[in-house]
């Protein structure tokens, strides 16, 4: 049978993809039989090898999985040289691969049925943000829907590739029942097995960001943004206002806090801290100074003080979750460093100061009403990002909330200066600016009058409707609990 026969015949029906178990046993053993035979091959060349060729080849085993090209290209290469050589090249294979050689490669020594995801094989795969492994079968968010794949890993190659992923993250554990671990090409990878799961059914999840061209222009043809606000936001970041991207999981806050900075002087001198190396900042600002550290815990309250001493013009906090990186926020920030971003799993603005507090002070100590004062008076704007719930693929800018406390009556504060209307479809303003932002704002008066026109034009086509001020109860009564919602 011809490769072609194959791929339309036992793959797809109807024009679309067959779901799982569409291969025929008899076919599925072939391809499986094509594996053995060039898994044999090589594995005769490594047993003939001498211990340091031996040593050279397993580093390129496990470099070939994580993603490094190179080794993937020397395994790809020496793939190809043997089907030809076995008469093998138009064996045939699963249709989620564009070749034989790519889905030998994956089924050995890379990523299994994960690879046409993880490498963006096919258009669907490509704009897929989001997969997961759960037992042997493989998920994928399509469409805004989680759909499973035809495609299954075995535990053999699940087992292989965790202890591969692990190989990269020295620091982790096989044994331990969680892990969070990344590929070469930035994929974030979270691992639960063992007694975390029932047997057989342990999990792997696969994050991966689509978004390689970083602008507001690209992020308002998606609709997560409205394009009006494009000038405002270029404007606060030329002014340095400190801001905070919050939402839940997958809401896109992440690839907005990446957007946002890309636009910042990369003159100024900055500091990255983050709990994983989730964003590669010296490939987004190559040309910025940009120092970047990952720590959590213990580790990053073992570094507080010599964070404090640094020079940097802003600092950048990805994924603030702990009260240590809360406290490194706000002791940053109380110097009066600007232009300061930060990430935060909360979706509502006025909860935040709250929460960052109540961990402040239970770690640390303090007054909490003065915590909260303080980050209401350091932190300036909040950006709300979600998830649409029908569609998951998409994110949606919520709102912009802006901070303030005012201390001759001892009184914080917060003002939505923008909503997002769902039943509209539209953005709805207002133009309340706190006096705080205009002395911020100083030598920039230029950007800080283009905000203003900005936001007086947008309120009146689109005005927030009963517009109103909130001033929170857990600060009024005496920071002791009580939320208040915007």
């Amino acid at each position: 049978m011809k490769r072609e026969e194959f791929y339309i015949d036992k793959f797809i029906s109807d024009g679309s993809r067959a779901d799982a178990g569409s291969v025929s046993s008899l076919e599925r053993a072939d391809f499986e039989q094509v594996c053995e035979i060039v898994k044999s091959v090589l594995d005769n060349e490594f047993n003939m090898s001498d211990d340091k060729a031996k040593e050279t080849i397993n580093r390129r085993k496990k470099n070939a999985i994580i993603g490094h090209e190179a080794e993937g290209a020397w395994y790809k290469d020496r793939i190809n040289t043997v089907l030809r050589d076995e008469g093998l090249l138009m064996s045939p294979f699963p249709v989620c691969y564009p070749d034989i050689t790519e889905a030998v490669f994956a089924e050995l020594y890379g990523l299994a049925g994960l690879a046409p995801w993880a490498y963006d094989m096919t258009l669907e795969y490509a704009v897929s943000s989001s997969a997961k492994i759960i037992g042997d079968r493989l998920y994928c968010l399509i469409g805004g829907e989680s759909r499973l794949q035809p495609q299954r890993i075995p535990k053999k190659r699940r087992e292989q590739l965790k202890a591969a992923f692990l190989m990269s993250s020295p620091s982790e554990r096989k044994e331990e029942g969680f892990h969070e671990v990344y590929l070469h090409n930035g994929i974030r990878i979270t691992i639960y097995s063992g007694d975390r799961t029932k047997s057989g059914e342990d999990i792997m999840v696969f994050r991966k960001y689509l978004l390689k061209d970083l602008t507001f222009e690209k992020l308002a043809r998606y609709g997560t943004i409205p394009e009006e606000a494009i000038d405002l936001f270029k404007s606060m970041i030329k002014i340095g206002y400190n801001t905070i991207f919050a939402g839940q999981v997958r809401s896109g806050k992440t690839t907005f806090l990446q957007t946002w900075q890309s636009y910042e002087d990369p003159s100024l001198e900055g500091l990255a801290i983050a709990t994983d190396p989730e964003t590669p900042w010296h490939r987004i600002m190559p040309d910025a100074p940009i120092m970047q550290l990952v720590a959590d815990g213990k580790e990053l309250e073992s570094i507080t003080k010599s964070l404090l001493r640094g020079d940097n013009d802003y600092v950048l906090l990805e994924e603030m979750r702990d009260a240590t990186a809360f406290n490194i926020a706000l002791d940053i920030t109380s110097t009066g460093t600007q232009r300061s971003k930060a990430t935060i799993h909360d979706n509502n603005a006025v909860n935040i100061p709250y929460k960052m507090a109540s961990k402040i002070r239970a770690k640390y100590g303090g007054d909490l009403k003065g915590i909260i004062s303080q980050i209401f008076t350091n932190f300036n704007y909040v950006l709300e990002f979600y998830q649409v719930p029908e569609n998951k693929a998409r994110k949606k800018l919520r709102g912009i909330v802006e901070y303030r406390y005012d201390i001759a009556t001892d009184r914080v504060s917060a003002h939505r200066i923008c909503e997002y209307d769902a039943v509209g479809d539209i953005w709805r303003w207002k133009r309340d600016i706190g006096r705080d932002k205009f002395y911020l704002a100083i030598g920039h008066e230029g950007e800080f009058k283009r905000i203003w026109d900005i936001l007086n034009e947008l309120e009146k086509r689109s005005p927030i409707e009963d517009y109103k001020v909130v001033y929170p109860a857990y600060y009024q009564r005496g920071g002791n609990g009580g939320k208040e919602r915007i």
